[in-house]
């Protein structure tokens, strides 16, 4: 059974649609979700607790329908939208009292852990933490109620280097656990480290979903220090851009082999394979 499954999404804006997006999670699994700003990640985490209504689709979670069983799937459930934002003035310790009294399963010492890792004061308001800060605490609530998923839009983009390492050896712990976990990042060295799988969204529709080992494995980068070549391996590359010492281009590692065209470059990691595929858009 799929932690989560969605399929054939909609949602449209005048400026932007979500086109048919479909895809699924394993349980115990780190799905990083990627695509540069205006994609649709956000809008697709979104329309999937109904924060905005699609336009079509099915969700579900834990083979359950989600707009026929909300309340249940979301006390098993944890989710973090970037820009987070609480009552400025309240101490934390009251928010966190509201914010708990609506789970059944709520864990205090899970929560009193997290804030004592991460150096939070329950006599503070957010007001007097930094915006790195606040993305932590809201982290603490969401990890507290003994989630089966989380899912964590940006969770990592406020946060030193220090601190999103530590976030992503607790996400890490967690899914050994058997916690799956989705979350859209723009910082591809985090989905290195931690990701099992990838989930690419371009332009409103699912470009690709993959282990992370395989779709980085599917591509290679070639270098050319004087101009592109023409004729079939040009036709073959994809994303040319300048570089210091000439141009790049991303090709597919099966059109490299059947070309000969390895030598001409190496091996290709997830951020090199964005750039290149989004210059590819520009054209």
């Amino acid at each position: 059974m799929d932690i989560l499954e969605v399929r054939n999404l909609c949602k449209r804006y005048p400026a932007f649609e979500l086109k048919n997006v479909s895809f699924s999670l394993e349980e115990g699994k780190i799905t990083g979700f990627i695509g540069r700003n205006g994609a649709g990640k956000t809008t697709t985490l979104k329309s999937i607790f109904n924060f905005v209504h699609p336009d079509g689709g099915e969700i579900r979670f834990f083979g359950k329908s989600f707009s026929e069983n909300e309340l249940d799937i979301k006390q098993k459930v944890g989710f973090l939208s970037g820009g987070v934002d609480y009552y400025p003035k309240k101490m934390l310790k009251t928010i966190t009292s509201i914010t708990k009294s609506f789970y059944r399963e709520w864990d205090e010492k899970a929560y009193e852990e997290y804030m004592k890792m991460w150096d939070l004061d329950e006599e503070k308001t957010p007001s007097q933490l930094s915006a790195g800060m606040r993305v932590k605490y809201a982290l603490a609530l969401a990890l507290s109620h003994r989630a089966k998923l989380l899912i964590l839009d940006e969770p990592t983009s406020g946060l030193d280097p220090v601190s999103r390492d530590e976030l992503l050896d607790v996400l890490m712990e967690l899914c050994g656990r058997g916690v799956t976990v989705l979350f859209s990042t723009h910082i591809t060295s985090d989905l290195d480290k931690c990701a099992d799988n990838i989930l690419y969204i371009k332009g409103g529709r699912i470009l690709a979903e993959s282990d992370i080992r395989s779709f980085v494995s599917g591509y290679q980068v070639l270098e050319f220090h004087d101009a592109l070549p023409a004729g079939a391996l040009g036709q073959k590359l994809i994303g040319c851009r300048r570089s210091k010492n000439g141009y790049t281009a991303l090709i597919r590692a099966e059109d490299a082999r059947r070309m000969n065209a390895g030598a001409a470059g190496g091996d290709a990691d997830l951020e090199t394979i964005m750039i290149h595929i989004e210059k590819e858009g520009e054209k």
